[in-house]
């Protein structure tokens, strides 16, 4: 496999269901991503460490999901210049809603893109990071532009399925 050019970070292993969803769609375009369970709260250490070596291990986007007060994309996005793309998960009793504001409303200087709650932000998530790598490679950009027209076939499809 390639070397790891996203790095994603989850809160705790009860996201990984969730934070799958990224992972697929990076795998379906062929960019290698490296997976770590990192606190924002619980270890702070290991995701300042993750997070301050990922650009040497050839990152180029992060991808924080974290569920609860949400606080793991904005601390990762205080340690880097990287892109960062935040996943709320709705893993609260308020189910997601404390983790999307904690995630979106980030202070004028450190931005966080912030993804849909759940498994639709995290599967956006992936496509996100891979438009942003599309930029410089467009082997990558060549496979989004497909993944698009095949969106569109189907829904076409399923129109004459219905409307015949």
């Amino acid at each position: 496999m390639h070397k790891p050019q996203v790095l994603i970070l989850m809160g705790s292993e009860n996201d990984l269901p969730m934070m799958d969803e990224a992972t697929k769609v990076l795998t379906e375009f062929g960019i290698a991503a490296e997976r770590h369970v990192a606190s924002a709260h619980r270890t702070p250490e290991k995701v300042r460490d993750l997070v301050l070596n990922a650009e040497s291990r050839g990152i180029s986007v992060i991808i924080a999901g974290a569920g609860f007060a949400a606080h793991l994309a904005g601390v990762v996005a205080a340690h880097t210049t990287l892109p960062v793309i935040g996943v709320p998960l709705d893993s609260s009793p308020l189910k997601g809603l404390d983790a999307l504001l904690a995630t979106v409303q980030m202070p004028g200087g450190i931005p966080v893109a912030s993804m849909a709650i759940g498994k639709a932000g995290a599967k956006n998530a992936g496509l996100f990071a891979a438009s942003i790598i599309a930029v410089a490679d467009k082997a990558v950009r060549e496979k989004l532009k497909q993944y698009r027209k095949d969106m569109a076939e189907k829904i076409e499809q399923q129109d004459k399925n219905i409307s015949a």
